[in-house]
């Protein structure tokens, strides 16, 4: 198959992550990424019938002898938050094998990798585990939730040394404010304090100590809108303060978090011609310039909907979902959720890689895993038992 040499803005900076502060995306330099060119007659994958069993079968054959799992078809491309997302999707269907084998390769790298980096393991590499490079907070944060996960479903401390190893590196990068810093670009730069990794690491760091009191100080004083009562991003663009999972983890994340702020992700609400077959899909975009359907966002919002007991808005977001299913050109039998309906920009307004719309992707295809099975990822640590003053979401949100 033909190959091209092409800078993926969208796929290095978006497919990486669920979400990230409009810093992180405009900034920093942008790795090179080998991706396949898709055989023009494979161009138009058929719609098919929704089925969790198919989506299965689809991440297993994802995922490679080394035990990682490749993000989207095509792509050459592996992201360690697409990799911790698939171990949680194999143990909470009991499929232990492939969690074990994605958590073995990362547990078999903290010598050569982790401690190498002097923390962090790559955010992003090829499927043959080479070519790793930048650091990124958030995503060690998913990977820790992924062991979490594991030890509670197998009782067992298995990856203890991993999850002891993550867990420190995660507390060393609080600051006086509270806040985490974000990593390390690839040219040695650092990568900003970015919200959604912080609430994320707020979760996966167990229990609740000065860890966590100094992330909601940081969060009340620099990340909350007193206005709309919403956690947001830190950019000088106003256009984009607000990010769609900001409010769905947000919600799902901080225990007793007002359950308005669903009502309030409406503002992200949109339809849009699936690219694949036309159908018009209904759900959420990444942010405020809604010109895309972005799904793996509209499954967090199932996800969250599912939490607030909102029956109705869960099943017909679900429904939505399912519309947009479609085969995969590598294997027919198999199915899964591309990364949005249709091709436009992502969180910002920088275009999203060649293929986010015709090929399945493993994160959206791993939330919709997590809605069908009743599974949150943040369900282990929901409680933290936070005190009532810090609860800053509850009362007037004044700083």
């Amino acid at each position: 198959m033909k190959t091209q040499n092409i800078i993926l803005w969208g796929l290095s900076l978006t497919l990486v992550s669920c979400m990230e502060d409009v810093t992180t995306i405009y900034e920093q330099p942008l790795p090179e990424v080998l991706v396949a060119d898709i055989p023009k007659e494979e161009h138009t994958p058929a719609a098919t019938t929704a089925s969790p069993e198919k989506v299965n079968e689809w991440m297993n054959h994802m995922q490679g002898t080394n035990g990682l799992v490749e993000s989207a078809e095509f792509t050459n491309f592996v992201s360690l938050y697409d990799n911790a997302l698939a171990a949680l999707a194999f143990t909470a269907d009991g499929n232990l094998s492939g969690a074990e084998q994605i958590l073995d390769y990362f547990d078999n790298r903290l010598q050569t990798e982790f401690n190498a980096n002097n923390g962090g393991f790559f955010q992003y590499r090829d499927t043959s585990g080479e070519q790793g490079s930048r650091i990124w907070m958030g995503d060690n944060a998913w990977l820790l939730l992924a062991v979490n996960h594991y030890h509670d479903k197998t009782q067992s401390n298995r990856y203890e040394n991993l999850a002891q190893e993550l867990e420190t590196w995660l507390r060393s990068l609080q600051e006086e404010d509270g806040g985490l810093k974000g990593g390390i670009n690839e040219d040695g730069t650092s990568i900003p304090k970015v919200t959604e990794g912080i609430i994320t690491a707020f979760n996966a760091v167990k229990g609740f100590d000065d860890f966590h009191r100094n992330i909601l100080l940081f969060l009340q004083q620099q990340r909350w809108d007193v206005n709309e009562k919403v956690l947001i991003t830190d950019t000088e663009n106003p256009a984009y303060n607000h990010a769609l999972d900001l409010y769905t983890l947000g919600y799902m994340i901080l225990e007793d978090f007002p359950e308005e702020v669903l009502n309030k992700a409406h503002r992200f609400y949109n339809s849009q011609n699936s690219t694949t077959h036309e159908k018009l899909i209904s759900g959420y975009c990444f942010d405020d310039d809604k010109d895309v359907v972005w799904l793996e966002g509209t499954a967090q919002m199932a996800m969250a909907f599912n939490e607030a007991d909102q029956e109705g808005n869960a099943q017909n977001t679900i429904l939505n979902l399912e519309e947009a299913f479609i085969s995969s050109t590598s294997n027919a039998s198999t199915a899964g959720l591309p990364y949005t309906a249709n091709f436009g920009t992502n969180f910002g307004a920088n275009q999203l890689w060649e293929h986010t719309d015709i090929t399945p992707t493993i994160s959206s295809s791993a939330w919709y895993l997590f809605v069908k099975n009743d599974f949150n990822p943040f369900q282990l640590e929901k409680e933290k038992n936070i005190p009532e003053e810090l609860k800053f979401w509850t009362d007037s949100g004044v700083n």
